[in-house]
């Protein structure tokens, strides 16, 4: 079995440290992607990361993860809310998968309340500000043991 993970950040990640530092604080992307392979490491898994602000980019990159990783942890940030063709990769692909919210979406706006990925995700964390990705990288890591 592979000892990897894909890291997957959608539209506007690229932007925590500044974008609305009071609603997802003031880590940057490269803080996030490092807690998370220092939480895979602690697990015996490498992580791949990637974030685009595409949803084609993040659609090929689950579809290649099937050739070399074990599950995925992914913030589609909008797209979480939009996203029929990003359930259908993650779903097409049969690895297990957890979404991953900074914010806490159910204390937001309306329209964050529905996730097209929710009820096909292995294990969700939201509101666990950053801290989040390595409580998903834990979670998968036993499910995939």
């Amino acid at each position: 079995m592979t000892r990897r993970i894909l890291l997957v950040n959608g539209p506007n990640l690229n932007l925590l440290g500044s974008r609305e530092p009071e609603v997802y604080g003031t880590a940057t992307l490269a803080d996030v992607e490092r807690l998370t392979v220092d939480a895979a490491e602690a697990e015996g898994y490498e992580i791949r990361a990637l974030q685009s602000n595409h949803e084609g980019v993040l659609i090929d990159a689950i579809h290649a993860a099937r050739e070399d990783c074990a599950a995925i942890i992914i913030n589609p940030g909008g797209l979480t809310h939009t996203s029929v063709s990003l359930r259908d990769a993650l779903t097409g692909v049969a690895l297990p998968f957890a979404e991953v919210h900074i914010s806490d979406v159910y204390a937001r706006e309306d329209f964050r309340h529905h996730s097209y990925l929710h009820d096909v995700a292995a294990v969700r964390v939201i509101g666990e500000g950053v801290d989040g990705y390595a409580s998903a990288v834990r979670q998968l890591a036993a499910l995939i043991a």
